[in-house]
C-alpha cells in the first residue's frame, strides 16, 4: 500500500512530503485547493501521458516520488519477468519530467519504461474518479466485474490462446481462398503462357551456345580464309615444317662428332612433331568450316525466339525462363488441387472454432454462477444506500461469434423501484444511483482483487445525509481488509469515518499560489468538518455537530 508521496515542482505545489497509513483516509479541502493536481501527480506515476506544462513555472523539473509496502501482495514474479530489484518488501516508484518535455522512470531506481511504469502502477493503484461512473454504460467493463467475480483468469488467458489459433486458421482459410479465386482468374492465363514456354522446348546454356555458333557462322569466310594461310605457311615447299625438318636434319648428323648436339637435335624433333600434327589440325579444321546459311538463319531465328520470351518476361537468362515456366506449373497444379487444399484448411478452421468454443461454454458457465453471486451481493449493498426496491439483474446473452473475451454479452439491468421495468443501468440510474452502484461494484469485487490501494475522487457525488454515512461505512470496511482506501469527499459524514484525515489548502505569498496537505489532529479535524457543515463561519453548533459525527464514528 501506498506509504509516502512526495511532490516537487508540480503546478501548484513546491514540495508536498506526506505519509499514509492503512486503513480508510479522507481528503477534503475547497473547491480548486489542489486535491485533483495530487491525482494527476500520482496519475504520472501511474503512468499517464507527462506534459511539461504542469512542470511549476520557474522550475527545470518536477518530480513525483511514491513509496509502497507490498510485503502482503506477492508481486515478486512482476519484478522478476521485468528484471528490476525488489525486496519482497518495498518499493518507491519515481517520474522526473524536464521543462524541455522529457520524462524519466524509475522502478526501485532503476530505470524504467513508461509501460513498465503503467503495469505496475495498476497493480498498486485504483482511481476510481466521477468520469469513471460511465463506465457503466460500457460492455467490456461489465464483463470485466464478472470474470473478476468468476476468478475465470485461467480459463479466460486458455481460451484466449484457442481463440487466437482459430483466427489464425480463419486469417489462413481466408487467405487460401483468395489465392485461389484469383488464380482461377488466371487459369487461362497461366496455361498459355506455360504452353508457350514449354513449346520452345528451353534448355539450360542452350543461349550461350547459340550466341557462338551465330558468331562463327556469320564470320564462316574469313575463318576458313585465316586458317588456309595459316596451315600454307606451315606446310607448304618452304612453309616451317620443311625448314625445321632441315634443320634438324643438319644438327642430328653433328652428333657423331658433336656430342652436344643430340639434345638439340632431339628437340627441333619434337617441335618438328608438334608443329606437323597442329598443321593437320589446322587443316581439318579448315575444311570443317563451311558457310551455312540455312544454319545461320535457323540459329538467329531461335535466339530470337528466347530473346523475346525474355523481353515478354523481363528476364534475361534461358535460366530465368525455366524459373518462370516451373513456377507456372507449380500454381496450375495448385489450381488444380485448391479444392483438396482449402477443404483441409477448412477443416483446421473448424477443428480450432469447436475448440475455442468448448472452451467459451465453460467461461460461460462460471460467469453465470457469478451473475447470481453479484446480483445477490449488489442487493445486499444497495438496500442500505437508501434504495430499498432495488432490482438488480445481470443479463448474459450470446454474441453473434465469439470474439477475444468470448461468446457472452453482459448487461447490467436496474431498477431502484419494485415493480419498475428492468432496463440498461447507465440510463435509468441517477447520479446518485449509479455513486451508490459504482461504489458497491468496487467493494464487491475488491475482494477478489489484491489491490493495494483504493482512491475515490468524490465517489459521493449526489448524495447526502445518512447515505453518505452508509457509503463512508462501507469503504471503511473495505479498508479493514489489509487494504487501503482513501476517500476525496466534500461530506463531513464521509470525512467523520475516516480514521485518517487530510487536508488540501492553498496559500497566496509574493510568488504566488502554492497547494500544501497536512494530517489533522483531533482538534483540527473537528475544525474542518465543522467548516464543512457550516461553511467559512465557524459556529459553535457546527463544532458540536462535528464532534457527535465523529463521536458517532467510532461506535459504528
Amino acid at each position: 500500500m501506498l506509504k509516502s508521496l512526495f511532490i516537487q515542482n508540480y503546478a501548484l505545489i513546491d514540495t508536498l512530503d506526506i505519509r499514509f497509513e492503512p486503513g480508510f483516509s479522507v481528503i477534503t479541502g475547497e473547491t480548486g485547493a489542489g486535491k485533483s493536481i495530487i491525482l494527476g501527480a500520482i496519475g504520472l506515476l501511474l503512468g499517464q501521458r507527462a506534459d511539461s506544462k504542469a512542470i511549476k513555472n520557474g522550475a527545470a523539473k518536477c518530480v513525483i516520488e511514491a513509496f509502497f509496502d507490498l510485503s502482503a501482495y506477492g508481486m515478486e514474479e512482476f519484478f522478476s519477468r521485468n528484471d528490476l530489484e525488489f525486496d519482497g518488501h518495498e518499493c518507491i516508484l519515481r517520474r522526473e519530467i524536464t521543462a524541455a518535455g522529457k520524462s524519466r522512470a524509475f522502478i526501485n531506481d532503476t530505470p524504467a519504461s513508461v509501460a513498465q511504469l503503467k503495469a505496475l502502477g495498476g497493480m498498486l493503484i485504483d482511481i476510481h474518479s466521477q468520469h469513471q461512473n460511465l463506465l457503466l454504460n460500457q460492455e467490456d467493463f461489465q464483463l470485466n466485474v464478472i470474470d473478476i467475480l468468476a476468478g475465470d483468469k485461467e480459463e479466460l488467458r486458455q481460451y484466449g490462446a484457442l481463440f487466437a489459433d482459430y483466427k489464425q486458421a480463419e486469417k489462413a482459410l481466408a487467405e487460401a481462398r483468395k489465392e485461389a479465386e484469383s488464380a482461377r482468374e488466371e487459369e487461362d492465363y497461366i496455361s498459355f503462357q506455360l504452353e508457350q514456354l514449354e513449346q520452345a522446348a528451353l534448355e539450360s546454356g542452350e543461349q550461350e551456345r547459340l550466341e557462338q555458333e551465330a558468331e562463327t557462322l556469320a564470320h564462316a569466310e574469313d575463318i576458313k580464309q585465316a586458317l588456309f594461310q595459316a596451315g600454307n605457311l606451315l606446310d607448304d615447299e618452304r612453309g616451317i615444317i620443311d625448314a625445321l625438318k632441315e634443320a634438324h636434319h643438319l644438327v642430328d648428323n653433328l652428333g657423331r662428332v658433336y656430342p652436344d648436339a643430340n639434345e638439340l637435335a632431339a628437340r627441333l624433333d619434337s617441335c618438328y612433331i608438334e608443329l606437323k600434327d597442329l598443321s593437320g589440325e589446322i587443316a581439318g579444321r579448315a575444311e570443317q568450316v563451311d558457310f551455312d546459311p540455312e544454319r545461320l538463319q535457323f540459329v538467329n531465328e531461335r535466339l530470337n525466339t528466347l530473346y523475346d520470351l525474355q523481353q515478354k518476361h523481363r528476364v534475361d537468362s534461358v535460366e530465368a525462363l525455366l524459373d518462370i515456366q516451373e513456377n507456372y506449373r507449380r500454381k496450375l497444379e495448385a489450381i488444380t488441387h485448391s479444392d483438396e487444399r482449402l477443404d483441409a484448411l477448412q477443416r483446421l478452421r473448424d477443428e480450432a472454432l469447436a475448440r475455442a468454443t468448448g472452451q467459451a461454454a465453460r467461461l460461460t458457465a462460471l460467469r453465470r454462477k457469478a451473475a447470481k453471486l453479484a446480483e445477490e451481493q449488489m442487493k445486499e449493498k444497495l438496500i442500505p444506500l437508501g434504495i430499498p426496491n432495488v432490482q438488480f439483474r445481470v443479463e448474459l446473452t450470446p454474441k453473434a461469434a465469439p470474439d477475444e473475451t468470448g461468446a457472452d454479452r453482459i448487461n447490467f439491468l436496474f431498477s431502484a423501484n419494485k415493480n419498475g421495468q428492468l432496463q440498461p443501468i447507465a440510463q435509468v440510474a441517477s447520479g446518485g444511483e449509479v455513486a451508490r452502484v459504482m461504489l458497491s461494484l468496487k467493494a464487491m469485487i475488491s475482494g477478489a482483487v489484491k489491490l493495494p490501494t483504493i482512491i475515490f475522487d468524490e465517489i459521493d457525488t449526489g448524495v447526502s445525509g445518512s447515505i453518505a454515512e452508509k457509503m463512508a461505512h462501507i469503504m471503511r470496511d473495505m479498508g479493514n481488509h489489509n487494504r487501503q482506501v482513501i476517500s476525496i469527499t466534500h461530506l463531513p459524514q464521509i470525512a467523520a469515518m475516516g480514521t485518517t484525515h487530510y487536508k488540501v489548502y492553498k496559500e497566496d505569498h509574493a510568488e504566488g499560489t502554492s497547494s500544501h496537505i497536512v494530517r489533522l489532529d483531533g482538534q483540527g479535524r473537528v475544525e474542518e468538518i465543522a467548516h464543512m457543515l457550516s461553511g467559512s463561519t465557524l459556529t459553535e453548533a457546527a463544532v458540536n455537530n462535528a464532534k457527535e459525527l465523529l463521536n458517532h464514528s467510532k461506535t459504528l
